[in-house]
């Protein structure tokens, strides 16, 4: 059966009128089972590959949440691009990208299981896979490699293990860790804020080893999204809400600032959520720093006033309960009342100071993934709507090798109508699909795009 690989009219259009490459910031691929199975059983033995092999090939009908078709069908081509890297290559033109970052399919997933040996072979086995299957495909394509995060140790291992013996230069990290107790509960923790490790020596060596900590986890399964009857129901804003945990438990633990020249990107949520958080933190900040915490003190309340205030306006309902004034006055004060500012500064661990402390950190340290029929991509652009005139740093997305891509050669097509209809301009678009990644990589690792197909492109965009 022949495969035409011409781009489609609208694609060679767009691409005649760009005077930069486009980066696919977010691509997947999908692991070839078999041969992923046989990694695992070369890693950890026929045993843990036969546990795996029934997590990933059997359905189980007691499974709490609900599961759906997932990747391409009916579109065969489309199914085996995710699956081959040389057929990959050969149609990356027809899409219109000229390098892709290609995330993992099944890590994803199975860098959330809480049996240790089933997680760490998995992913060993998929970061060798990937190393092998995609080393020869570099010019064009990165595979980016998994990187589990139940402990520091584990994801300070495997990440020496890519970078160091298999030389790879993008990483993937679980964002948030669910642990389910003897209880049943499951607990949801970050990285940061609330967590029993300390997770700074896993971002001085990312620093040290030159890759960019990403977070791709998925939130379908937890929280509000466990039914077992509605994917959809389960799948809605499930990556914002995971990226969203994410985020802010890194800030709250003070890592952006003390790791400054360190970037970190949230991906496959949009940005919509971030647009939403970075207004939410210089709000709460303006209104919640440690100063300004003085204003609600309750021994700061002139109970004289508010007894002369009482007599004068209180109604009638309220007067027979003058004596217990005392009560509405101090309605949650606890045994334990908090006895100064440090106690109630909820700002301390994470270290900012100031509000030109979380406007760097949005503006210069995160970055966003966005897919490309995302029509709130244009919010990260629109300075007018957000606090101080600020923009954010959107990165495109293809989500190529996903049920939401039905045809790859639409991917570009319809990132650009942000710009067809106004909502951004081509200036904007180069940075979505272009320079943000580039910088993001770049800030780490200067290196990054040398002997790849658009090396000498990227220094023209970013001089």
């Amino acid at each position: 059966m022949y495969v035409d690989f011409r781009p489609l009219d609208p694609v060679a259009g767009i691409r005649a009128r760009l005077d930069h490459p486009v980066i696919d910031g977010d691509g997947h691929l999908l692991e070839y089972v078999p041969l992923l199975l046989d990694y695992v059983t070369e890693c950890a033995g026929r045993d843990v590959a036969h546990r795996v092999r029934k997590l990933t090939l059997e359905r189980s009908p007691n499974r709490p949440v609900a599961t759906a078709w997932g990747t391409p069908t009916k579109n065969t081509t489309d199914r085996a691009t995710a699956i081959f890297p040389e057929l990959l290559r050969d149609r990356l033109d027809q899409f219109g990208i000229d390098y892709s970052l290609l995330y993992p399919g099944l890590p994803l997933v199975m860098m959330a299981v809480q049996d240790e040996e089933i997680r760490r072979a998995v992913v060993r086995a998929s970061n060798m896979y990937y190393a092998d299957v995609y080393g020869a495909h570099r010019d064009r394509m990165e595979a980016v490699a998994a990187i589990p995060t139940f402990t520091p140790e584990e994801a300070i291992e495997e990440l020496e293990y890519v970078v160091l013996e298999r030389g790879m230069k993008a990483v993937v990290l679980e964002g948030i860790i669910a642990e389910r107790q003897p209880t049943g509960e499951v607990r949801i923790r970050g990285l940061g804020h609330g967590s029993p490790y300390d997770y700074d020596p896993l971002w001085q060596r990312c620093r040290e080893l030159r890759v960019v900590p990403t977070f791709h986890t998925p939130g379908r399964g937890l929280g509000s999204r466990t039914s077992p009857t509605n994917y959809v129901f389960n799948h809605l804003g499930h990556f914002a809400w995971a990226q969203e945990a994410a985020c802010r438990s890194l800030i709250f633990a003070g890592v952006p600032m003390r790791f400054p020249d360190l970037p970190f990107a949230f991906l496959e949520g949009g940005v919509s959520w971030g647009c939403q958080m970075f207004a939410d933190m210089l709000s709460h900040f303006e209104k919640r720093n440690r100063e300004a915490m003085a204003n609600y003190d309750p021994r700061a309340i002139d109970v004289a006033l508010m007894e002369q205030l009482f007599d004068r306006y209180a109604s009638p309902g309220m007067r027979p309960f003058r004596a217990d004034l005392d009560a509405t006055l101090r309605p949650l004060a606890q045994a334990a009342e908090p006895q100064s500012l440090d106690d109630v500064d909820d700002f301390k661990e994470s270290l900012i100071q100031s509000a030109d402390d979380i406007v760097a950190m949005f503006t210069r340290q995160f970055y966003f993934g966005c897919e490309g029929d995302d029509p709130l991509t244009a919010l990260a652009f629109r300075s007018e709507f957000l606090p101080g005139r600020h923009r954010l740093n959107p990165i495109f997305a293809s989500d190529i090798g996903h049920w939401d891509v039905p045809d790859m050669r639409q991917v570009l097509i319809e990132a650009w109508e942000l710009v067809e209809h106004g909502t951004i301009d081509e200036e904007e678009f180069k940075d979505f699909t272009c320079a943000n990644v580039a910088r993001m990589h770049l800030a780490v690792n200067p290196d990054f795009f040398v002997s790849t197909a658009v090396e000498g492109q990227i220094k023209q965009v970013l001089a």
